[in-house]
């Protein structure tokens, strides 16, 4: 029987993009706004598709979009209404529309963590002190959204908490006909960023019946051989990863505090699939040189 991910992706590796932000930063904009590719996204539309369109020429089969950064509570902190917020989500699907149409590509519905509206590293952190029911109305508003915008499917990403997972997924019961994947942040190969096991963690992913697959996002490089080896001892999900370029997240200065590599060592790649990813990808730090670059090795 064909599982909804194949269905979607089809057999074999899957190339996801990489840092979008990163990308744009390439293409001289400055991200270091607190609306982050969401500012560009208003202002410079047609900005964003060419991102996505390095992406998709880079050998990508999944763009995501710039909707990570954008929600009603966010946006009214930056001094905008609450409807440009709606407007963004579905100008974040159409633009990545734009940039893969007449091509295969998917595209993916960014959903990031609350904490990434603090500016302040929660996303890297988790446990904000917030109820479940809070944490639903947040995310609620802007899945509504997202998915009458007709994305592909949903990537549900640097969820750094098992708690904010829980509230994901009953969110997600509104949308049982949407595929998604939902990615932790792990502080290291075992936890995620808020401390609990990343086996915990997926556990509780696993209960949304239309999660496709399981997996970590924007974690550093080091620590996804073994966590992947833990999400496969206890999901036959496919497994998604995109790490980013290593280093720690400085939310003061708004930017990687060590020098990144943006580059994926082939023997690295190879442990991941051996591991069981199936689909592979970066984060922060990972530009459209560096997506080129695997598509080559996983297709070679």
């Amino acid at each position: 029987m064909t599982s909804r991910w194949e269905a979607l992706l089809g057999p074999g590796s899957v190339v996801i993009d990489g840092g979008l932000s990163t990308q744009l930063e390439a293409r001289g904009h400055d991200v270091h706004d607190p609306l982050w590719t969401g500012r560009v996204l208003l202002e410079s539309p047609e900005e964003v598709a060419r991102a996505h369109s390095d992406f998709v020429d880079a050998g990508a089969d999944v763009v995501i979009t710039a909707s990570y950064q954008v929600s009603r509570r966010g946006f009214e902190a930056a001094g905008l209404p609450a409807r440009a917020a709606d407007d963004a989500l579905r100008a974040s699907v159409e633009t990545a529309r734009e940039a893969t149409r007449g091509s295969t590509v998917r595209v993916a519905a960014s959903i990031g963590p609350y904490g990434a509206v603090l500016h302040d590293g929660s996303e890297y952190r988790g446990r904000y002190g917030l109820s479940h029911a809070a944490l639903v109305d947040f995310h609620a508003e802007r899945l509504e959204v997202l998915v009458d915008a007709v994305p592909d499917l949903l990537a549900i990403e640097t969820i750094p908490d098992l708690e904010e997972a829980e509230a994901l997924v009953e969110v997600l019961a509104a949308a049982p006909a949407m595929p998604a994947w939902l990615t932790f942040s792990a502080m290291d190969g075992e936890r995620t960023c808020a401390g609990q096991p990343i086996e915990d963690a997926v556990a509780v992913a696993m209960t949304a019946p239309s999660i496709a697959a399981v997996g970590v996002n924007c974690t550093d490089p080091r620590f996804v051989t073994e966590l992947v080896g833990r999400i496969r001892s206890v999901t036959e999900l496919p497994i998604v990863i995109y790490p980013n370029a290593g280093g720690t997240w400085n939310p003061v200065e708004g930017s990687w505090s060590v020098e990144a590599s943006p580059t994926f060592d082939p023997d690295v790649v190879a442990q991941w699939l051996s591991a069981g990813a199936v689909a592979i990808g970066g984060c922060c730090g990972m530009d459209a040189q560096a997506i080129a670059d695997l598509a080559h090795q996983l297709r070679a």
